[in-house]
């Protein structure tokens, strides 16, 4: 017999920070695809994200099928995929889930139903948990009794309404995120072991009420290491079917946030919950470990101005962690931008700011041309004010995933104004539009982890520079509303009752 397995996405990370909606347009531009059209997408000749990645989870489900040694029909529904930014627009979501929903109906009875999620997905006021609300409508289409697999970002933040749904719960073993792929196959081979009866799955799992922790929180540094090399040592153990450990979007906004801790057994609760015990306490032993110090402009420039041979080998990579694009902020940081101008006029930099009205402007002016203006100060001017800068138009780009982008040259500082929020994950950010990462004394980077694996050939030394923006990290601890007392905000010392609660186990305030 034939095993049908239907297959979507919905996937964004949101900052509640942000003063700038998700919309369908988001999905729109980047990623948004049905039926046949997803199909050829995640073929082994197909790209699932354009520009992006060529094979994630997805493509991961597909291979998993391929290998099943039985017939397997993988049945394409809606995968939507937008950049991080703010909440998602409700009107958005619903066009989205009834979508889905709507080519799931018309698939008739499947045996399985296997969705990307990244866990960490926020909606307005109107409609605050879409993950859960599409968790839910697939749930009563496909009935109580058909399984569904999910896969998420090693961010994503677990709610009883997430968990209970889901037969196959899998995160990112990775960060930077580099496994997409290999979890789709995992959740995929898991769901279907499960359906030919050769496994059970039973889940357990832990919140906890811990915010910041780890260090950088990238599983190749300590003290992340030594704690996925144990999640890696647990899954060799044939009873365990998967363990993922979740840090959590510090900047989402949701009631109960923090790190969780997700075991999955071939039928055994009790090893499960051990398992998920240990593994929140490993977890909640790095609370301490605080992520490294950020820099302000001035002590940043001097740190890369004295890293001469970095620069001379390669180039530095300011992380601009107050405008983390890849963390849902608007990317319109003028501040670094204007200490670059006035105090590093001896080291060749590469900004991107975002600036729609500023590149709509310029558009109608030759290359070569002089140009003066304002740029910045859309969306929060309070935060990040208008600077102006004079220089020359370099030259005009149309990019597949920034809207149109234009390259001024400002002498020792080469400014991107762009159209849509600029995230320059790879070297090809610059070289697309002309300018070699290796001329450069530093080029700006937005985003926390991912660069380290792009850059890696031309990337010498990071230098962490802190302004104000909306991927700050005392944002949340200042102004996030928990239920609970949260680590390291609050002086919590045991894990336990937060998670007692925040699981359904004893009742608010008990």
């Amino acid at each position: 017999m034939t095993l049908r397995i239907a297959y979507g996405r919905l996937c964004q990370e949101t900052n509640a920070f942000s003063p700038v909606p998700s919309t369908l347009d988001d999905f729109q531009r980047l990623h948004l695809l049905e039926g046949e059209a997803l199909a050829a997408a995640c073929a082994r000749s197909g790209h699932e994200v354009p520009g992006l990645i060529k094979d994630a989870e997805l493509s991961g489900l597909i291979a998993a099928a391929r290998a099943a040694g039985r017939p397997v029909e993988t049945i394409p529904l809606v995968s939507a995929w937008a950049m991080p930014s703010g909440p998602l627009e409700a009107a958005a979501f619903v066009e989205l889930r009834d979508r889905l929903l709507a080519r799931l109906r018309a698939a008739g009875p499947v045996d399985g139903v296997f969705l990307v999620l990244h866990g960490a997905l926020r909606g307005t006021a109107e409609l605050p948990e879409p993950e859960e609300a599409l968790l839910e409508a697939v749930r009563e289409v496909v009935g109580p009794e058909v399984p569904i697999a999910v896969t998420m970002d090693l961010h994503g933040v677990l709610t009883p309404r997430k968990v209970d749904p889901t037969t196959v719960l899998c995160a990112y073993r990775t960060n930077p995120h580099r496994d997409l792929f290999q979890t789709g196959r995992k959740a995929g081979h898991l769901l279907l072991r499960a359906l030919a009866g050769e496994v059970r799955p039973v889940t357990r799992w832990r919140s906890l009420p811990l915010l910041l922790a780890g260090g950088m929180t990238i599983d190749l540094f300590a003290p992340m290491r030594a704690i996925f090399r144990r999640m890696k040592q647990m899954e060799r153990d044939p009873r365990v079917l998967s363990v993922s450990l979740f840090m959590c979007h510090p900047f989402n906004d949701s009631p109960d946030l923090g790190w969780s801790a997700h075991v999955t057994t071939d039928g055994d609760a009790a090893l499960a919950d051990r398992l998920a015990d240990e593994l929140a306490d490993l977890a909640w032993s790095v609370r301490d470990v605080k992520p490294p110090p950020f820099l302000s402009p001035q002590d940043g420039i001097a740190t890369i101005r004295r890293a001469w041979l970095a620069r001379k080998t390669g180039t530095v990579c300011v992380v601009d962690v107050s405008d983390v694009v890849g963390a849902g902020t608007p990317g319109e940081n003028t501040n670094l931008l204007a200490a670059l101008l006035a105090d590093a006029k001896d080291l060749v930099s590469y900004v991107p700011v975002r600036d729609a009205l500023a590149v709509d402007a310029l558009w109608a002016k030759a290359e070569g041309d002089a140009v003066d203006l304002e740029v910045g100060g859309r969306f929060d001017p309070a935060t990040n004010p208008p600077v102006r800068v004079a220089g020359r138009l370099r030259s005009k780009h149309a990019t597949a995933h920034f809207g149109r982008a234009v390259v001024l040259d400002l002498g020792h500082v080469q400014l991107i104004l762009t159209e849509l929020p600029p995230l320059p994950i790879k070297p090809s950010f610059y070289s697309n539009l002309g300018l070699s990462p290796w001329r450069a004394d530093l080029v700006v980077v937005k985003n926390f982890f991912h660069y380290r694996v792009y850059f890696a050939l031309v990337h010498r030394k990071s230098v962490p520079i802190r302004t104000k923006g909306a991927s700050d990290l005392d944002l949340p601890l200042t102004k996030g509303v928990f239920n609970d007392p949260v680590y390291p905000r609050d002086p919590v010392t045991d894990w336990r009752p937060a998670d007692r609660r925040r699981r359904g186990l004893v009742a608010a305030g008990t």
